[in-house]
């Protein structure tokens, strides 16, 4: 499979571009756990069927200590004894930030309220970030049909 463009090659592109893994480079500073930031990655990919962050999201939390078990139950979190409290409100906040189409009110209230329960105000503010560079990312992956299996831990975008 070969992606039907190669947005980096664009000098208007690769910029924005640029400055999105930039984004997401930054929150790597803050104090939101790194296992809550790929955890909410992998699953916003799964739901938006974005292969090449997937592969990299499953690649990069595996190198960094994530079980097995855990990664191959994101998709089903709801019904695993795997995840923490404050992972579970992430990964419904991520969920309902990712599938804002699809729900008349957006982010609920009680899926705001339950996060806040489980992370400071710095904390929900990487994590809005977070699902919100992760669906850029989804986006134009999906849209380009990046391929995906390659990937190598740390490779840059």
């Amino acid at each position: 499979m070969e992606a039907r463009l190669n947005v980096m090659a664009s000098p208007a592109a690769a910029k924005a571009f640029k400055h999105i893994i930039a984004a997401s480079k930054a929150l790597a500073e803050s104090t939101l756990p790194a296992s809550t930031r790929e955890l909410v990655s992998l699953r916003a990919s799964q739901i938006n069927g974005c292969a090449g962050c997937i592969d990299m999201h499953t690649k990069e939390a595996a190198h960094a200590g994530e079980t097995a078990v855990r990664l191959h139950l994101v998709a089903a979190w709801r019904e695993a004894t795997v995840f923490t409290e404050a992972e579970r409100a992430a990964l419904e906040l991520a969920e309902q930030g990712t599938r804002i189409a699809d729900a008349a009110g957006g982010v609920t209230d009680e899926a705001w309220e339950n996060a806040a329960k489980h992370y400071d105000e710095e904390q929900l503010a990487a994590l809005v970030t977070q699902i919100a560079l992760i669906n850029a990312f989804n986006r134009g992956n999906v849209i380009t049909q990046q391929p995906a299996g390659d990937y190598q831990v740390g490779q840059v975008h």
